[in-house]
């Protein structure tokens, strides 16, 4: 049987007619940039998120480095990041000019540990940039009281969280502000690349609209060197219907998570712990082991996808080779060494879930064998 880490064909095909509908919809108004979807999916998309606002944007890392612009954060400013995330959320920091400080996450959620962020914090720190990773939120309540305590921003990288709550409340109105990705894999996604920022703080949503759109509110009159970043009507009018599903959707990954968490334990593979205040929305499913190259092998002979998110800690990226990194990455750097994605997505069929189960059950066994086996200098499978 072959299980495809994620299958956006299938999921895409369940709401085909009505992504037909709005195809022709868009093509019949022959309005395609900043029209009547992009406002309609802005609004739709900040009552979702229990936001006062939300802009769309050209990508996630866009709405990251338009807040930071918004706020004034540039060179000299400090600003605390994880140190095991995607790449996007340092490169959003160091596009402003500002310096990315790593922060070891918690071992037990992945997420940045709030007394590893309390102890990076220096006089020239103005930001706190917690990512919601895979799916899980961030302890909000206590970096965000960290935040007020020091008088720093607290900006949520929502980009993987679509829909978790956290305390009671949804992602995207937990910070000062929040940036989300539409990218194509996402739990809400796009059919090219997308973003948003949500904020309840008006004036700074004027600005990220001016900043977005060459620095202008008005044709021809531009304020202040702006960019070109705003979303395209044809992607508004997608994520508009699959943003109707999203609850469903992330439903379906949960239940998907649960067989593993159920199937998996006692198999030796490092599960995922889940924060008693939080409803994550299992964007990824993340186990560990000593054993992770073996067993993605073992598993890609199984006709299993696998993946790792995220192999190298931004901090050993050639990209901050030449520079002094702040902060500790000892944690992230771990990680990249012993983590391993398993496939999951909302119309992942029960007998594919039970086959990575029983597979993963059958095959922990022989893939630390054979890691015990490899004799020394051998090669290591490469991650893919």
């Amino acid at each position: 049987m072959k299980v495809p880490f994620l299958d956006l064909h299938r999921t895409h095909n369940t709401i085909r007619a009505d992504l037909d509908a709005v195809w022709h919809r868009v093509l019949d108004r022959s309005r395609y940039i900043l029209g009547e979807e992009v406002e309609a999916f802005e609004s739709e998309f900040a009552a979702y998120c229990h936001a006062e606002h939300a802009i769309g944007v050209a990508n996630g890392l866009d709405a990251l480095v338009l807040i930071l612009r918004a706020y004034g954060i540039g060179p000299g400013d400090e600003v605390l990041v994880p140190s095991n995330t995607f790449i996007a959320t340092w490169l959003a920091v160091s596009q402003v000019g500002a310096i990315p400080v790593s922060v070891d996450p918690s071992p037990a959620t992945y997420n940045m540990d709030p007394a590893e962020a309390a102890r990076a914090i220096t006089s020239r720190t103005k930001a706190i940039i917690p990512v919601h990773l895979y799916g899980q939120p961030s302890d909000m309540e206590a970096l965000g009281q960290l935040a007020r305590r020091h008088g720093l921003l607290c900006i949520e990288d929502a980009a993987q969280a679509h829909g978790a709550t956290f305390a009671g409340r949804q992602v995207g109105s937990l910070g000062d502000a929040a940036a989300f990705s539409f990218y194509p894999g996402k739990n809400l996604g796009a059919v090219g690349d997308g973003g948003a920022v949500t904020t309840s703080d008006a004036a700074l949503a004027r600005r990220i609209r001016e900043l977005a759109n060459y620095g202008s509110t008005e044709k021809y009159v531009h304020r202040q060197r702006g960019v070109n970043s705003r979303l395209d009507e044809l992607q508004a009018a997608i994520l508009r219907v699959k943003l109707g599903y999203l609850d469903e959707w992330n439903a379906l990954r949960r239940g998907v998570a649960a067989a593993y968490l159920d199937g998996l334990a006692g198999t030796g593979l490092v599960l995922p712990r889940v924060d008693p205040r939080a409803v994550p929305v299992w964007h990824l499913f993340v186990v560990q082991t000593d054993n992770r190259d073996a067993l993605a092998a073992e598993l890609e002979q199984g006709g299993i996808g696998t993946q790792i998110h995220y192999p190298i800690a931004p901090s050993d990226s050639p990209a901050y080779a030449a520079s002094h990194v702040l902060g500790e990455s000892r944690l992230g750097r771990a990680l990249g060494r012993r983590i391993l994605s398993l496939p999951i997505g909302p119309h992942m069929r029960p007998e594919e879930v039970e086959h990575v189960v029983a597979y993963c059950r059958d095959r922990v066994g022989a893939a630390r064998a054979a890691t015990r086996a490899r004799p020394e200098g051998a090669a290591i499978p490469q991650d893919r």
